[in-house]
């Protein structure tokens, strides 16, 4: 049989064709089959369920198959709730295609507003016209406002037996806990690369089509996780090679590098061969592959290659066998004070490299400064070189490491502010001193709370920046916890404390007594130190 025809109108993409209809269908997610399984079983159905998880991992699917579970009354139509839906019962198949009046799919996104849920929860109260249950689905649903979340808390506080609700949602925290305690939790996992490109196998085998490992590989890795992602992939590769989905066809669609050439470039740069690396990355980039992608794919392999060190029948075990060569004997002449220098300074680039106005050019800088740093000495190796004491080595570490990540780690919150007053970053240090209320701090993980004037995007380009200017990740997450003031009202808070306790001073008491009006506006501290001594 000839593979599908991708150009016929009638063509359904394999994303639609091949979603899973039944709880057994469910790729990876074996904990949530066991649960909902099991409450079935036992009749200990929840009122209301909340799927989390990247895009593309099944949350919408989950809940369709939720709705049909909850809904399906059998072949001959005398069935109760099942955890495995008959598929052709009338309620099974008007669900499937998205028309059964009793399951309700609401994207949050649009209906954002508290007149849109009030409308919904009045149809809500009335029963369903066909189906066991009224199921309304509700995807992104950290979009809704702050009342309308307190409309849909007073029905869940008090629901109906007859309705259920099921909740899909890319941002946990956006959530408020009310809403979270009244729902069974589901964390849909990114699925496991090795997983994904089996099941992309047997769907490119039911399609007719021939791919190779590699090819499949390389899709499951590009899919990050997503079945949804990778079946979209895979339909296109199958289109562009009429049925046949090689490694090189996927790399050349996805503008991704040659392995080899990856593993060629990281030869060049680590052995610190400037010329031989720069026109290596010119020819990858002559042949259409991102600048970025490049330095990904090198931190990826320098990565592994850590990895290839610290446990090396591990990491080389799902490794085809040209890596696992290629690996063993890059790794062998590596050190891992090498390849974590390398590290840091290929996730610099790769910030700089997606802020800069040519990319080309941001990459060639990083893989100059990568190849000079590659040939120096550790600073152990360089201290042995110098004959100076053992001991001075670990002192000579942390400066070695700040100077390899560009600016020194900040230790606090208020070094945090100094770094990005330092950047020139104005209008993100105006908002971090008058708009953000801190919760907690650790390096490379802080929490904070935004006031009502920060931008919600601040968190994400505070890490951004951050991660470029120190060389290392960085976390800050949005809380709703209340925090410490901010730094502008802690300044203001001491400005106001340190005038009163100066105005209680006896000469200056005596001063403000004898002139009605008057007013102390400014005092500081070394001159009022200075006044204590006896100064003039």
């Amino acid at each position: 049989m000839a593979p599908p025809d991708h150009d016929n109108p009638q063509y359904r993409v394999l994303a639609r064709r091949y979603r899973p209809q039944t709880l057994g269908e469910l790729i990876g997610q074996d904990v949530l089959v066991r649960t909902l399984t099991h409450a079935v079983e036992t009749g200990r159905i929840a009122q209301a369920f909340l799927l989390t998880g990247v895009r593309g991992v099944g949350k919408t699917t989950t809940a369709r198959v939720l709705a049909r579970m909850l809904n399906c009354v059998g072949e001959n139509g005398t069935g109760d709730v099942t955890a495995e839906p008959c598929g052709v019962c009338e309620h099974c198949v008007a669900i499937a295609a998205d028309r059964h009046v009793d399951v309700l799919e609401v994207d949050a996104a649009s209906h954002t507003g508290i007149d849109n849920m009030r409308s919904l929860l009045d149809a809500a109260r009335y029963r369903p016209s066909l189906g066991r249950y009224k199921v309304y689905v509700m995807d992104e649903v950290h979009m809704l406002s702050g009342p309308a979340f307190n409309a849909l808390l007073k029905t869940l506080e008090e629901p109906p037996e007859h309705l259920k609700f099921v909740f899909a949602t890319t941002e946990l925290r956006k959530i408020p806990a009310t809403i979270l305690s009244r729902c069974q939790r589901f964390d849909l996992r990114r699925i496991d690369a090795g997983e994904l490109a089996r099941y992309f196998g047997e769907i490119a085998s039911r399609e007719q089509a021939s791919a190779s490992d590699e090819a499949l590989a390389l899709i499951a890795r590009a899919a990050d996780g997503s079945v949804r992602d990778g079946l979209s992939i895979l339909d296109q590769a199958i289109a562009q090679g009429r049925g046949t989905v090689t490694g090189d066809d996927v790399r050349a669609m996805l503008g991704l590098a040659d392995r080899g050439r990856t593993f060629t470039l990281y030869r060049h740069v680590m052995a610190g061969r400037i010329a031989d690396a720069l026109e290596g990355l010119a020819e990858q980039y002559g042949s259409g592959v991102d600048p970025v992608v490049v330095l990904e794919d090198l931190l990826e392999l320098t990565h592994w290659l850590t990895r290839c060190k610290a446990t090396p029948e591990t990491a080389r075990q799902a490794a085809p066998e040209f890596e696992r060569t290629e690996g063993a004997e890059m790794a062998e002449s590596l050190g891992i004070p090498h390849l974590t220098r390398a590290w840091q300074i290929l996730l610099k680039g790769i910030g700089e490299a997606r802020d800069a106005p040519d990319s080309l050019q941001a990459v060639e800088m990083t893989l100059v400064r990568l190849a000079f740093s590659a040939t120096l000495p550790t600073p152990e190796e360089a201290l042995k070189a110098l004959g100076r004491a053992p001991a001075m080595a670990s002192e000579s570490r942390a400066p070695a490491a700040a100077g390899d990540a560009g600016d020194a780690v900040p230790r606090s919150f208020e070094a945090v502010l100094d770094l990005v007053k330092r950047h020139r970053e104005a209008i993100l240090h105006t908002h971090l001193r008058t708009s953000v209320h801190l919760v907690s701090f650790a390096v490379g993980d802080i929490v904070i709370r935004l006031g009502k004037d920060a931008p919600p995007e601040l968190p994400s380009d505070l890490a951004r920046l951050l991660g470029t200017w120190t060389g290392m990740a960085w976390r800050v997450t949005p809380s709703t916890s209340d925090g410490a003031p901010t730094v502008a009202r802690s300044e203001e808070q001491e400005r106001k404390a340190l005038l009163e306790e100066t105005a209680r001073e006896p000469d200056l008491s005596r001063i403000l007594e004898a002139f009605p009006g008057a007013e102390i506006v400014e005092v500081r501290k070394d001159d009022k130190s200075h006044a204590r001594n006896g100064g003039p």
